[in-house]
């Protein structure tokens, strides 16, 4: 599992339970500055072959993982992703994050994009947010720099997305405001064969906004 910038294991807390009888690697994406970087750190580490799942910035690198070696991969679940690569806009912004790190208000940082993270039901929920300030402060503000830069830097995966083979799940939350549901259909679409599942009541953080619904379409997608 290949977890969103900013997070730690603990994205994956109710999966994790779920699935303890199977084995589960959280993978690492804090040691590098590019994704390609990240992917081979991942494929070094992970089984001969193995099913994949990534969560935004997890799934930016699992599509780059599906570049380079898909015949490693059995099955893929994109999770509250986008194949696109930054747009200025996105950029501009996460440059003023990088900035603010560096001037050492990282501390400000979660809190700033918590509400961009979930569904707006879920704004005043104290408990998420804790649990997202709680990862962003485990990640650091090193490991964040690298991460911003990753996503900067990152390629558009649309042109090579028709290229996936193995059985694919595509799901989102419906109140994702970071990536919305219309660029999940976009992955959908040109991933032949792959399915769409979309979240009610989820925003962009959904294995923990809908813990329920979101391991229920991994179980399905796991037997598939």
């Amino acid at each position: 599992m290949c977890r969103a910038s900013l997070c730690t294991e603990l994205l994956y807390t109710p999966q994790i339970v779920a699935f303890s009888d199977r084995p589960l690697m959280i993978a690492d994406h804090r040691q590098h500055d590019t994704i390609p970087a990240i992917a081979a750190s991942i494929l070094e580490q992970a089984p001969e072959k193995f099913s994949l799942a990534g969560l935004s910035m997890g799934g930016y690198i699992a599509m780059e993982i599906m570049r380079t070696a898909p015949e490693r991969v059995s099955r893929l679940a994109l999770l509250d992703t986008n194949a696109r690569a930054d747009t200025p806009d996105q950029t501009e912004r996460r440059e003023f994050l990088i900035d603010l790190t560096r001037k050492r208000d990282f501390k400000k940082v979660p809190h700033l994009l918590y509400p961009g993270f979930v569904h707006e039901s879920r704004e005043d929920d104290e408990e998420l947010k804790a649990i997202v300030v709680e990862m962003a402060m485990d990640t650091g503000p090193d490991a964040f720099i690298r991460q911003m830069t990753a996503l900067i830097r990152r390629d558009d995966s649309r042109p090579t997305l028709h290229e996936i083979k193995c059985p694919t799940l595509v799901l989102v939350g419906d109140g994702d405001r970071l990536t919305p549901p219309d660029l999940a259909r976009e992955i959908h679409g040109l991933i032949p064969g792959s399915r769409l599942a979309v979240i009610e009541g989820s925003g962009h953080l959904s294995t923990l906004e809908e813990p329920a619904a979101v391991t229920a379409e991994l179980a399905r997608w796991l037997s598939e």
